[in-house]
């Protein structure tokens, strides 16, 4: 892979580094801050308010899934990578000087509302825009290992957050991170956001929507309508991203919250076990995903199915009676290697199935439904039937979700060998403008 083609994706990545460092501390020190918004009392039910305010930034994905994405289509995926940056400098900065409800009764928790809300428009778009530039940037045969770097930046994000976190809570008493030391990753994040959009201004458009000639000819390009002309892809990304998007966020931001509420770990050892577990799982991302180079994307998104459906019940179980470090590490990794089969590749698929002018927005709006339907919601439902004593209810709840994707890999199509310059073109009738599953792709 050229020095052209690495600057691509780290400076494609950096970018979704920074917004996923916000999206997540956000998660990750709720524990810390959740009591500041809301009246003393129930510590399980302040928490399930402030995961509600989680949840309601993914509901508005779709709405940034659709603004950005047709941005990223009619105007660039550089136009679309710069907006999504600079609204989540901004969601950073209010929540970083949000007051509290001594402060301002329940002032703070709309403002919350909204910075939460533009996190929500920001990732709804940089999703989509990273996967579709982060695919499109790369070499015919080396799609999966570049996509696969999505997810290595997401997970670098998790691990500053987490990081950090382990530095505070090791240098800080209790009570200062619950009066005001949980704004210092925020105030980091909107710094970051800063030097990524100036990043992405001198950034390179691909080659793929530079060079398509329908760019500035369809006015529809963009567009619902278009969208509506691939219905069955749209589905497709919303069923396949079902069980992952919900094992992703049950291993990663709920993980340290299950340690430590449910496992009965200490807070810093919780947030060590996630930090160790999520550094192996980042290591993997690539290799994985140069191997769907080599054997095709099905295979692991099925790997990734079957080991979710019937390992999630038998490890949140075991989990729970972990007791200590190495047990709960060991667990946690096992999960995370299971999850890898979905997470390395799952951009690189979705972008395959669309043709250039209606990429962007379709990867971003059925992925994001997806999300606000099952991603946004997991750590809720999980404190949900936490809360009324059914816990284990939750890991079948997992298994599920699981179950419904592997059906949709063991019927779709392979994507590996597509050519995303003739995508959609010459193959809605006859099947041509696309290479046969299996052909061998060139590096």
């Amino acid at each position: 892979m050229g020095r052209e083609q690495w600057k691509k994706i780290w400076v494609g990545s950096a970018g979704n580094m920074v917004e996923w460092f916000d999206w997540f501390v956000y998660a990750s020190f709720a524990v810390y801050f959740a009591d500041s918004f809301f009246p003393k009392g129930n510590d399980t039910a302040n928490l399930m308010n402030t995961m509600g305010i989680f949840a309601v930034g993914f509901f508005m994905r779709p709405v940034g899934g659709w603004v950005l994405g047709r941005v990223g289509d009619r105007r660039g995926r550089k136009a679309a990578l710069t907006l999504t940056v600079t609204l989540m400098s901004a969601s950073a900065v209010l929540i970083a000087v949000a007051p509290t409800y001594g402060a301002a009764g329940y002032g703070g928790v709309a403002v919350l509302l909204i910075a939460r809300m533009l996190q929500g428009l920001s990732v709804g778009g940089e999703y989509a825009a990273s996967a579709t530039y982060l695919t499109e940037a790369s070499a015919p045969g080396r799609r999966g290992f570049a996509s696969s770097f999505q997810y290595v930046s997401m997970t670098a994000g998790q691990l500053l957050g987490l990081g950090l976190q382990i530095v505070l809570q090791r240098t800080l008493s209790e009570d200062a991170l619950h009066s005001w030391a949980w704004r210092i990753p925020f105030i980091i994040g909107a710094l970051g956001a800063a030097i990524v959009f100036y990043l992405r201004r001198n950034m390179l458009e691909t080659e793929v929507y530079a060079e398509d000639d329908s760019a500035h000819a369809d006015p529809a390009r963009g567009t619902i309508k278009a969208l509506l002309a691939h219905k069955r892809e749209a589905f497709l990304v919303i069923a396949l991203t079902m069980g992952g998007t919900v094992a992703y966020y049950t291993y990663t931001t709920y993980l340290t919250k299950y340690l430590s509420g449910s496992a009965g770990l200490s807070k810093p050892t919780a947030s060590l076990v996630s930090f160790c577990a999520l550094f192996l799982f980042m290591c993997l991302q690539p290799l994985a995903g140069r191997l769907s180079d080599r054997i095709g994307r099905r295979p692991l998104l099925i790997t990734f199915a079957l080991g979710s459906t019937f390992l999630t019940v038998p490890i949140m179980t075991l989990l729970k009676h972990a007791g200590s470090f190495w047990p709960a590490l060991g667990l946690s990794l096992l999960a995370l290697v299971v999850v890898t089969g979905y997470t390395s590749i799952n951009a690189c698929v979705k972008a395959e199935l669309f043709p250039t002018g209606i990429r962007a927005l379709g990867v971003a709006l059925p992925y994001a439904i997806a999300n606000a339907l099952f991603g946004g919601t997991a750590e809720y439902v999980a404190l949900w039937f936490k809360d009324g004593g059914i816990e284990s209810g939750y890991y079948w709840y997992v298994a599920g979700c699981a179950a419904v994707s592997l059906i949709v890999y063991l019927t779709m199509r392979e994507t590996r060998s597509i050519d995303l310059h003739r995508v959609g073109k010459e193959d809605q009738g006859t099947g041509a403008g696309r290479t046969r599953v299996g052909e061998p792709v060139a590096d």
